[in-house]
């Protein structure tokens, strides 16, 4: 089992930035892909941005394009996501997950592809 904890949510007025935490353990955390979601109350929990295993490629939802960064640190078990100018449509549950394999062109963006999830950590953006 890995296990998948998120840290660095919080409030933060429109335009604000946070950088969101997710701590890995369990499992060999550079032999995953990794991924970051989100999900409003009523909705379907959406891609936001993935990275794959060395961090060479990286994708991005349209909507955080330009505004938002992912990264990671393979010595620190730790995947990040840098968040600017945030609007308040970004407010949400954001949740880090896990992927071995990383099949197929579309995985980075397919929730069942992705193992293991986090708990989440909410992030409000005030206008």
């Amino acid at each position: 089992q890995m296990q998948l904890v998120e840290s660095g949510g919080g409030l933060v007025q429109a335009g604000g930035s946070l950088r969101l935490s997710c701590a890995a353990s369990g499992r060999t955390f550079s032999n995953y892909a990794m991924g970051w979601f989100r999900q409003t109350p009523g909705k379907e929990r959406e891609f936001v941005a993935a990275i794959t295993w060395s961090g060479g490629t990286l994708f991005y939802a349209d909507s955080v394009k330009g505004r938002f960064i992912i990264s990671r640190d393979n010595a620190k078990n730790t995947l990040y996501l840098q968040m600017n100018s945030l609007k308040p449509e970004d407010t949400a549950v954001y949740y880090c997950a896990a992927d071995r394999l990383a099949l197929g062109s579309t995985w980075y963006k397919s929730l069942n592809d992705y193992e293991y999830w986090g708990q989440g950590t909410q992030v409000t953006v005030s206008s």
